[in-house]
Parts: C-alpha cells; sequence; structure tokens
C-alpha cells in the first residue's frame, strides 16, 4: 500500500485561516467570558439599584396593608349592620364578632351568617376590635390597633376604626 497524504493548511499566527470554522484562531485568541472586574462591576450597579427601590417598594407594602385593614373594617361593618337589621340590636361585646357567624343562644331571627368566612385577622395578624357601645360617638366601635398592635399611634400604628 501507499501512503497517503492528507492537505491541511499551516497555520502562521493571528493572519491565518480559522481553525475548524469555529471563528478562533489558532495563535492570539482570548476565550470567550467576563473578568472578575467586570463581574464586579455589574454587582455594583445591581446593589445601588436595590438601594434606591427597596426603600419604595417596602413603603408600598405598608401602605397596602392599611388600604386592606380598612376594606376589611368596611366590610365587617356592613356585615353588622346586617345583624342589626335581623336582631333589632348589635351584637353585645361579649358576643364580639363571633355573632356574626355562629348564632347566639335562642335566637329565632338570626339570619346569618353574614360572614362568607371566619371573622378574618387584620393585614398584621392582630384581631380586630368589637366594643358596643361604641366610644366615638358610635352605636359600636369596630377597629384595627394597627401595625403595633397597641392603641393610637401614627403612621402604620395608627388606629383603624369605622369612625
Amino acid at each position: 500500500m501507499g501512503a497517503v497524504s492528507i492537505n491541511m493548511p499551516v497555520l502562521q499566527g493571528p493572519d491565518s485561516a480559522d481553525v475548524r470554522g469555529h471563528g478562533f484562531r489558532a495563535t492570539g485568541f482570548r476565550a470567550a467570558g467576563f473578568t472578575l472586574l467586570e463581574l464586579l462591576v455589574v454587582m455594583v450597579i445591581i446593589g445601588l439599584l436595590a438601594g434606591f427601590v427597596a426603600p419604595r417598594y417596602f413603603s408600598q407594602v405598608g401602605k397596602s396593608q392599611v388600604k386592606a385593614a380598612k376594606a376589611q373594617v368596611d366590610a365587617l361593618d356592613k356585615a353588622i349592620e346586617q345583624f342589626r337589621l335581623d336582631m333589632n340590636r348589635l351584637p353585645t361585646t361579649e358576643e364580639g364578632l363571633a355573632a356574626l357567624n355562629v348564632s347566639p343562644a335562642n335566637e329565632p331571627n338570626w339570619g346569618g351568617p353574614y360572614l362568607k368566612k371566619d371573622v378574618p385577622k387584620d393585614p398584621w395578624g392582630h384581631p380586630y376590635v368589637y366594643l358596643a357601645p361604641g366610644t366615638h360617638n358610635n352605636d359600636f366601635d369596630l377597629m384595627s390597633y394597627g401595625k403595633d398592635g397597641q392603641p393610637g399611634g401614627t403612621g402604620e400604628n395608627a388606629d383603624i376604626g369605622n369612625w
């Protein structure tokens, strides 16, 4: 058998032909990727953006919780008024908001349940406070003590009520 000859180009420096059509040259090429400095610059930019956006985002969460508490107080107020129409009286402080879902003893006029689900807690996980008679020139008071769960306060800690 004779010798087999293969014709291959001779590679000579940066001006030589591409190796196997991949776009890499045999000499003088740089591997694809990012340097450590480039990655650090991107991380710093992301950190700065997060520093500007995060406080605004979290303040909106607090405002949303206050709005949700106001909406829940309004819905519970309407359920209490429906109870009053059926029973010709308000739930006592002792019966509380549970009277909206469970019939008080010996009450044939009770038309409940007045809520589709159990009485919710406020957006911060505290129970709503119900007082009859009310102390704010109302027949009853219905309130959330806000984020701190204590009477009074300002901002997110302020009381939210039906008055």
